[in-house]
């Protein structure tokens, strides 16, 4: 069966929990949570990121998070809460359904960048 891009995103969104940006604003910088932002490093420098956020784009995304990998991003375990976002919440979805396959069991998918700042979060510039 043949999907399109807008089925497989809408069923990762269905999969992946969401967080609001109240909820994260709770649990920001607590040492249980990592927050990564998926998205392309050109992207960043145009809004900033979540503070603390790190930077693993979406196509890394399973060569930092598998530990058995030179590339690991050692932040990322599987005893952490893990917060993705991205620019419209469809590539952090993506990446939670990825990491709940690879065994990551508390992920959140804040989605969009734009939904964070609207709430009064605030963000880091990049440089």
């Amino acid at each position: 069966m043949i999907k399109s891009v807008v089925e497989i995103v809408a069923n990762a969104k269905a999969e992946v929990p969401t967080i609001s940006p109240a909820g994260l604003m709770e649990v920001l910088g607590q040492s249980n949570v990592v927050v990564i932002d998926v998205r392309d490093a050109q992207e960043l420098k145009a809004t900033g990121v979540v503070p603390g956020a790190i930077n693993i784009s979406r196509g890394m995304l399973e060569f930092k998070a598998d530990p058995t990998t030179p590339m690991h991003q050692k932040e990322l375990t599987r005893d952490k809460m893990v917060v993705l976002y991205c620019a419209s919440g469809g590539r952090s979805a993506l990446s939670g359904k990825v990491l709940m396959d690879m065994g990551y069991d508390n992920v959140r998918n804040l989605g969009a960048i734009k939904d964070w700042v609207d709430a009064g979060g605030e963000t880091e510039a990049v440089e």
